[in-house]
């Protein structure tokens, strides 16, 4: 098989779909590698990098498109991007389509098979290729919000971890899976006050557990978010429903009940958002002011750390990636359900039944497919 890895072309996009690691190993199976000439650059992978693992260098998107059986990226393609697909093209990366109807529609039109990293599960119930890039974002998000909350940029003045004799901020984290415990740990070891709030009993218990108290632990209902908003300086909104939109937790009026100046840090923001009032940004322009209160709602957070974000995201990817490669994706999903459930579009049928719910889309199933 051809794999191909363009440049990532979203704005402030500085990750790679594959790493020379990763190359290396397809090359060693007996795939042909070919890489957008400085697609690694962001990252820190040079073309020689890539070219010592036996990949080859080519200079445009264009000839990577129109080569390769299979596409290896890291964001969902770009308008451009898209009109490049062709039938019985294998696209693999994020997709987040059920916010996204324009791409969903031309990804559909291109009959390409898109299998979107965000919903290949695991025999845990996890999403392995998810879960790095959540570990990320959520370490970010403290960090980001922490920075939104600077008087400077917009924020009420609150220093994180306070000084002697100065209480420290308030933080919420709605949510508390892999997102949720990742921006905890941060938050906690920032100094601040935090309250993760999760449906999960056992989810809340364990993280009881695992922070030996030095977080608060709630119930998340409307009553406790309502509750907590008055108080906070910062909300991380960590909620998941996978594959589909984010449920819209903090409503644009219930800003009012909240302190001039607070912050909300939204790291659903690419499955919708989880605040009414959200709205994607990017880390050329990262935040905004509604009614008093700063939103940091940058769509594509790991790609501010590209180093670290593609070395963690290749060491997830890199196995489903050679068995597409190896088997082809028919079989290759036939073998593994759990990656027949990241398939998303299949020859311009929809095969993800939370992205055709939220988007009012048809969908197959997808073991009638294989």
């Amino acid at each position: 098989m051809k794999i191909g890895c363009p440049t990532e072309i979203k704005p402030q996009e500085f990750r790679v779909g594959l790493t020379p690691n990763a190359a290396r190993e397809a090359v060693g199976h007996g795939h042909e590698v070919i890489v957008q000439s400085g697609a690694g650059l962001g990252a820190g992978f040079d073309d020689a990098a890539y070219e010592a693992s036996g990949a080859r260098i080519i200079a445009t998107a264009e000839e990577v498109f129109a080569e390769a059986d299979m596409i290896v990226k890291v964001k969902e393609p770009q308008a451009a991007e898209r009109a490049m697909l062709r039938e019985g093209q294998v696209l693999f990366t994020y997709l987040h389509l059920a916010p996204d109807e324009a791409q969903t529609r031309d990804l559909l039109a291109s009959g390409c098979t898109a299998i979107a990293y965000e919903t290949v599960t695991d025999r845990n119930g996890g999403l392995p290729l998810l879960a790095p890039m959540s570990e990320v974002a959520g370490r970010l998000a403290p960090q980001v919000g922490a920075w939104t909350l600077q008087k400077a940029n917009g924020g009420s003045g609150v220093l994180m971890g306070g000084v002697p004799g100065v209480r420290p901020a308030n933080v919420a984290v709605i949510g508390g899976g892999v997102v949720g415990a990742a921006a905890a740990r941060v938050a906690v070891g920032m100094g601040a006050n935090v309250t993760v709030l999760d449906r999960s009993l056992p989810r809340l218990s364990y993280l009881d557990d695992v922070f030996l108290g030095m977080l608060t632990t709630q119930y998340s209902d409307k009553s406790a978010i309502e509750d907590l908003l008055p108080r906070m300086d910062m909300i991380i909104g960590a909620v998941l429903i996978p594959g589909a939109a984010a449920p819209k937790l903090v409503t644009r009026d219930q800003l009012a009940m909240m302190k001039p100046g607070s912050v909300l840090v939204d790291v659903a923001i690419d499955q919708g958002g989880c605040f009414e009032t959200s709205r994607a940004t990017t880390h050329a322009d990262p935040i905004y002011e509604v009614d008093g209160i700063m939103h940091y709602c940058v769509a594509n957070m790991p790609g501010a750390v590209a180093r670290t974000s593609t070395l963690a995201l290749g060491n997830a990817t890199m196995p489903f990636m050679l068995a597409l490669a190896d088997k082809g994706w028919k079989r290759a999903c036939a073998d593994d359900p759990h990656l027949l459930a990241g398939l998303n579009v299949h020859a311009g049928q929809l095969t993800y039944a939370a992205v055709g719910e939220a988007l009012g889309i048809e969908t197959v199933d997808p073991k009638s497919l294989i």
